[in-house]
């Protein structure tokens, strides 16, 4: 732990660090802090890089929902049914989740972009949002793909596919 100034506030708040094993992959630290203010940073760090890897799973049931999913801050990730894809960029955060939880990830990123939608891609919006909603229920079958140049992501589930990555087209 830490004291150190909020960068809100510039009150004294406590930066808690913490270094975790996650099974397959390498270590990871995990940073928190916050404030009265309202500042609050959750960040996870990935320490060490590895092989380049890409991560293929298919969602078939609903326990599949429960697959944990490591995401560092060079990883993209694809659902290539739903037509949803993200690649990081400069302000990327890592995290570890599961995968009903990139599920709700994508849902909320859809709730950013409605904002300033016109009529045609909010009625698209809408649709996606059905169709991800109907997944975290375990009602729609789908593919998560997570690729990582790092090697620092994956998908921990016997079922998932791990290879090479497909090089950008």
């Amino acid at each position: 732990m830490i004291v150190a100034p909020c960068p809100l506030c510039k009150k004294d708040i406590h930066y808690i660090y913490q270094t975790e094993r996650i099974p397959y992959f390498s270590e990871v630290l995990l940073a928190n802090a916050v404030c009265d203010c309202g500042f609050r940073s959750v960040d996870t760090f990935v320490i060490g890089d590895g092989e380049p890897v890409r991560y293929t799973f298919k969602v078939e049931e609903p326990d599949d929902l429960f697959a944990r999913v490591i995401r560092s801050s060079t990883a993209s990730m694809e659902i290539p049914e739903f037509g949803i894809s993200v690649d990081p960029g400069p302000l990327c955060e890592a995290f570890i989740s599961n995968v009903e939880g990139v599920l709700m990830r994508f849902d909320g990123a859809l709730d950013t972009i409605f904002l300033s939608a016109d009529e045609e891609e909010k009625t698209k919006i809408n649709a996606l949002k059905k169709r991800i909603a109907d997944a975290r229920e375990g009602n729609e079958i789908f593919t998560l793909i997570v690729q990582d140049q790092d090697g620092n992501s994956g998908i921990v589930s016997k079922k998932a596919v791990k290879s090479k990555p497909v090089p950008d087209e």
